[in-house]
């Protein structure tokens, strides 16, 4: 075993050194195996005689320097076979690591680092193992990754490991952090730190290689970094727990949902030390997960428990040996060689479970009987009375109505229609019933019924195929709880007769599972969805007349309707996916052979688990299994990739290929059949055929020198795939008598190819398609969020003045605080937060508190401690829609003006942050009442009115009153259009953004004037030219208190009135008595005597004030910012009772933005500062050096870690 690294001083006494390489001996102690003499002899005893607590290990493990006299013992073992296992790991891990190292110190700090690292964690893992109750260490692991990393609380820890993280080529022990949204790694060996975070939405990449460089590693990339780590326990488990949490990042940039655990989970009989609830979670996740893709069950079925066992089957009378699985709806099982034997068996058609009798051939049976007389004999079951338990426990909970029959609800329709007959009129009549010919047969049925009865070879072969479709039906059972073998395979292969492929695809698909325990679902659905009007209803109606329009099914209205009803239910069922191009046409052919309900519930099945991800609004799961299909092509067709790689043909075949199932691109006749191979084997089928189509035409393709030849080469080949044995007449294909020319190519039997495709490819397997799916998955979503930055970027360079490159940085960062918000929380949700449907640049959104941050380290307006207040402020002026979120649009239009506008830009943006609606509903309560005055008096500066007032005036449309009386129905109906098109032109020209001009600013009354001149002066606080800067402040406040003073005085008829303030007065009188004393005392009693004048309370001036006055022009300055601040936060505040008598601001008081504007270009100090481009991109760097993810320092101790940690 590893041991604590030791020091050994004689390396040679009492021990034989059996195998050395440049830094480790394996050694023997004397007197153990072969020889030894006298001495080993004596030593073998003296070892035998001690106590065995003092007993020696025969064998051991040295660490040796060429440098050093001094040995360092790592590892023991009582067998030659252990500590061969412990040498074989140091030469194949550490070996090629150490020896590039430059000194021994370094290796000998390196190799104590790791061992040590090998034995806490097997000391965990052992502790879990014996399940103790005490989980303390795990929590303080967790505590110890939140304290290194700066995580808060939110950020739950899943699992560490002790591994190597390659820095450059030097390796460094430590261990690895895998929490739900970031990986993180710590290190601190040799007097140097090492951190390392990443998040798992910007993992690009993520696999497990080995080379000579790094010796079984896992690889970790991002967009701008690969990170390498390596040396694991168990690095299998570690790949697949990082794999789990990437994929669940993706799902986060997909669709916008943060992780959610599982609070069902049942908790364990025993509790496991050191294995988290989230690890615990994740397991049953992955298996769950695994467990439905394998029986096509819903989303909501969660696997309970699983055993191995046999199955007696009666057709071949024998024993498949599988395993029998268990979860809250259905007993499945599997047989252990694949493809021989599958059975699911729905809980609500169970009728009996019991244990049967145990015999020599049938040791410890259980018989499961069903309510169609099947019976099913599972035996060699280790513990059959808690299986049984667990059925029964599971049958209990199953609801009364699943387990009843439910061929009678499929009657209620009916007799209630009929019922309610003298009520017709009273009630609307219902989209969907069953009185619609759609409702319980198929279109091709339909439209078949008529037809007289064909007797020809073909129509022969079709019932010579329904004929062993029904022995198999008789030897292997019907319906769901049909025993699926190799033989079922084999008559799908060979064609779904017509009259069956309904019902066959309902089976394989799972769908029929889902219908029979959502009875009644798809009528309430089609009653909610139609009639209401949205983009996908849109696009669904456009695109219904172009679904198999060579089809007579659809030519007609009947199954146009058809196809309206199950397209906008599913829609209305599912808005995240809504519709998408494609879906009318797979749609459009289970309505051929299925009734509505069951087309509704095969298009659930094919969008939500069979296909998943393939028509959402980007198409990614298309997208994704395309990269699988290169990959494939890669591996299968090496010469041929290489190829098509330069003529970039696979990108653009393989999606059509596979967003409709070859529908599109073959006859119909043929592609049926694909269809019929798909609903069973999965997406494997789609691979292997679309490989045997590449294959087929590999010399032609080799030899084509352009995209559009090797276009028209693969076009022409699928149009001439054929079914020979099909019975319906045929359907015309328009590409193929486009493109068919004057010599057509052969024609090619669809069951050649299918036969082809399994004998040249059959190898594929589900599992290897879902690892490389997984592969594509973090390429093609990380590659649509980078055309969307782009995108992003290229429609805001016309809207603000920063480069491309400050956009892209700006976009990250505005992205991943936003990523941060949906799991670690927020005052809204994560959905509330992202619309699909919107813009890319108007996607992403941030709460107040986000909006703070970012503005806290890229604003050029520093305030101090009223940087929050701004912050407030500029987010409430730029949430346009008051909806509490900032989209990337307005958070750039803001910042863009901080940095890039002229002067007169910034004072704009800094005077409207200190008026409605910038002001909180609180502080703009009085100033509201302030400024009320000024809008009654000037109506004209009012904002505009509403949409809906606008478009409600009477006199806006000229003769319109005119044409109200009399007149013919069709000239009224012409000129109410002429209405309607006027008033939307009269909206669209009220929704044109108005260019604003200084003058349409609002007037500022007394306390936002005083609040502005605190925000100035706490703006100023860190300027080089900081005293100039208060100075010209304090005269240019001086001079805007007496325009606004004088303003007052002009509009009040009464003349001004003299201040009746003691205090007020007491101020005024002391300022002229030291005016002209100081340089500064005549702007400072200016000042004091516009304060005076505007009858403000200056409690926080009546002894300070007198101090300062009479102080240099240093202090003084300094000492007016201070009066300032004092008057804004003690005097003027809204809402504080500390206020003036008798009212709560002088309303008279006002100034206008031309007078601040035209008082502030008078002092150069004031307009240097403004007109002073600001470094935005010390800014960034400065805010990207607070997000950065790897740093090394030379600090050990605890206090600094956590200083320094990201």
């Amino acid at each position: 075993m590893w041991i604590q690294p030791e020091e050994v001083l004689m390396a040679g006494a009492l021990w034989v050194s059996e195998r050395a390489n440049p830094f480790f001996i394996l050694q023997r102690r004397k007197g153990h195996g072969r020889g030894g003499g006298l001495s080993g002899l004596l030593v073998g005893t003296l070892d035998v005689v001690l106590d065995s607590s003092a007993r020696v290990a025969p064998y051991r493990i040295l660490l040796q320097t060429a440098d050093s006299q001094i040995y360092w013992n790592v590892a023991c073992g009582s067998s030659r076979k252990e500590i061969t296992e412990h040498w074989e790991w140091l030469e194949s891990n550490l070996l090629q690591t150490i020896s590039i190292f430059d000194n021994d110190e370094d290796v000998t700090t390196f190799v104590k680092g790791k061992i040590s690292g090998i034995i806490a964690e097997e000391n965990r893992l052992k502790q879990g193992e014996e399940q103790e109750e005490d989980c303390g260490k795990f929590r303080e692991a967790e505590l110890k990754m939140r304290r290194l990393f700066s995580m808060p609380d939110e950020e739950k820890l899943v699992n560490y490991y002790s591994c190597s993280y390659w820095k450059g080529r030097v390796p460094r022990q430590g261990w690895l952090y895998l929490s739900v949204n970031h990986l993180c790694f710590y290190s601190f060996l040799m007097g140097k730190e090492v951190t390392l975070v990443v998040q798992w939405t910007e993992v690009t990449q993520l696999e497990k290689n080995a080379n000579l460089v790094f010796p079984e590693s896992v690889r970790v990339s991002t967009r701008h970094t690969e990170h390498f780590f390596s040396m694991f326990l168990n690095i299998n488990d570690t790949f697949k727990l990082m794999e789990q949490l990437a994929n669940i990042a993706m799902r986060q940039l997909l669709d916008n949902e943060a992780f959610a655990a599982d609070l069902t989970l049942p908790k364990p009989c025993k509790t496991l030390k050191n294995v988290s609830a989230l690890k615990r979670d994740l397991d049953a996740r992955a298996k769950n997960e695994r467990y439905r893709t394998m029986f096509r069950l819903t989303q909501d079925e969660r696997l309970d428990g699983h055993t191995d066992c046999t199955l007696w089957t009666p057709f071949a009378k024998m024993h498949v040996v599988g395993q029998l699985f268990i979860s809250n709806n259905y007993i499945c099982f599997n047989s252990r060689e694949e493809g021989l034997c599958q059975l699911i068996i729905p809980l609500r058609e169970v009728s009996i479970a019991e244990k049967a009798d145990s015999s020599s051939v049938l040791p410890c049976p259980v018989s499961i009987s069903t309510k169609n007389k099947m019976n099913f004999l599972f035996a060699n079951l280790k513990d059959r009375d808690f299986l049984i338990q667990r059925i029964s426990d599971f049958l209990q909970r199953t609801p009364d109505s699943l387990r009843g029959d439910t061929s009678l609800l499929c009657l209620a329709g009916p007799s209630t229609t009929s019922m309610s007959s003298g009520s017709e009129s009273a009630h609307k009549t219902p989209h969907y019933h069953p009185g619609l010919s759609t409702a319980s047969q198929g279109l091709l049925q339909l439209y078949h019924q008529d037809a007289r009865e064909d007797l020809g070879p073909k129509a022969m072969k079709e019932k010579m195929k329904e004929e062993a479709w029904n022995i198999h039906f008789s030897e292997f059972g019907r319906g769901v709880c049909m025993y699926r073998t190799s033989r079922t395979r084999e008559l799908v292969l060979n064609g779904i007769p017509e009259g069956l492929r309904g019902e066959l695809w309902l089976l394989f698909s799972g769908a029929q599972n889902e219908m029979a325990t959502h009875p009644g679902y798809y009528g309430d659905l089609v009653e909610q969805a139609m009639g209401l009007c949205s983009l996908a209803t849109e696009e669904i109606e456009r695109d219904l007349h172009r679904s198999m329009p060579e089809h007579r099914a659809f030519q007609n209205e009947t199954g146009i309707a058809a196809l309206r009803r199950v397209l906008t239910a599913y829609a209305h069922r599912n808005p995240g996916i809504g519709y998408c191009q494609a879906m009318n046409i797979v749609t459009s052919v289970l309505l051929l052979y299925c009734p509505e309900e069951e087309a509704f519930w095969l298009l659930v099945a094919l969008c939500e688990r069979m296909l998943p991800d393939y028509y959402n609004t980007r198409v990614v799961g298309a997208l994704v299994d395309q990269g699988v299909f290169e990959e494939l092509t890669r591996a299968f067709l090496p010469l041929l990739y290489e190829h098509m790689q330069e003529l970039g043909v696979i990108s653009t075949i393989s999606l059509s290929w596979f967003l409709t199932l070859f529908l599109s691109v073959m006859p119909f006749d043929s592609a049926v059949l694909l269809v019929d191979c798909f609903f069973y084997e999965g997406i494997k089928v789609t691979f292997q055929v679309a490989l045997a189509v590449l294959y087929d035409n590999m010399d032609a393709l080799l030899s084509c020198s352009d995209e559009g030849e090797a276009m028209t080469i693969l076009g022409r080949y699928l149009d001439n795939v054929v079914n020979k044995q099909t019975v319906a007449p045929p359907i015309p294909h328009l590409h193929a008598l486009l493109t068919s020319g004057d010599d057509p190519p052969p024609e090619i039997d669809i069951f050649d190819l299918i036969r082809s495709s399994y004998e040249k490819f059959g190898s594929l397997h589900s599992d290897v398609i879902e690892q490389m799916r997984f592969k594509q998955r973090l390429k093609v979503i990380q590659s649509l969020e980078d055309t969307a930055k782009r995108s992003v970027v290229r429609a805001m360079m016309t809207e603000s003045a920063f480069s491309i490159e400050e956009l892209e940085e700006l976009y990250c960062l505005f992205k991943s605080k936003h990523m941060t918000s949906c799991y670690w929380g927020s005052s809204s949700s994560a959905a509330e937060r992202h619309d699909p449907s919107l813009p890319y640049l108007e996607q992403y959104r941030i709460d107040p508190a986000q909006f703070t941050q970012l503005f806290t380290a890229l604003s050029p307006w520093v305030c101090g401690g009223h940087t929050s207040t701004l912050s407030n402020r500029l987010f409430r002026l730029l949430d346009q829609n008051k909806d509490g979120l900032v989209n990337f649009k307005e958070f750039i239009t803001g910042l863009s003006g901080m940095y890039h506008g002229d002067m007169t830009e910034k004072l704009k943006l800094l005077y409207k942050l200190h008026l409605p609606p910038a002001l909180c509903p609180e502080v703009a309560e009085s100033a509201l009442e302030a400024t009320h005055f000024f809008t009654e008096e000037e109506p004209q500066e009012s904002s505009s009115l509403c949409d809906v007032e606008m478009l409600g005036l009477p006199d806006v449309t000229p003769g319109v009153e005119g044409k109200d009386g009399g007149g013919d129905s069709e000239e009224k109906k012409e000129e109410k259009v002429k209405d309607y098109r006027y008033y939307l032109r009269m909206w669209a020209k009220e929704k044109e953004p108005k260019a604003e001009t200084i003058k349409d600013l609002p007037r500022i009354n007394q306390e936002q004037f005083i609040d502005l001149c605190k925000t100035l002066y706490n703006m100023f606080s860190e300027e080089p030219l900081e005293q100039e800067l208060y100075h010209s402040i304090a005269t240019v406040a001086s001079l805007l208190l007496r325009i606004g003073e004088v303003g007052k005085r002009f509009n009040n008829n009464n003349g001004g009135r003299k201040a009746d303030n003691p205090a007020a007065q007491a101020l005024l009188t002391e300022a002229q008595r030291e005016e002209g004393h100081k340089e500064g005392g005549a702007w400072e009693s200016q000042a004091c005597l516009a304060l005076a004048d505007a009858q403000l309370e200056p409690t926080a001036l009546d002894e300070e004030s007198k101090d300062h006055v009479s102080l240099s022009s240093h202090s003084v300055v300094s000492s007016s910012s201070l009066q300032c601040d004092d008057i804004t936060d003690n005097s003027v505040r809204i809402g504080d009772s500390r206020r003036r008598r008798g009212s709560v601001l002088d309303v008279d008081w006002s100034i206008t933005f031309e007078q601040v504007l035209a008082s502030l270009l008078t002092e150069p100090p004031l307009v240097d500062y403004f007109e002073k481009k600001r470094d935005f991109k010390n800014k960034m760097a400065s805010c990207k050096a607070q997000r950065a993810v790897e740093r090394q320092t030379s600090s050990a101790s605890d206090h600094e870690l956590t200083q320094h940690s990201t």
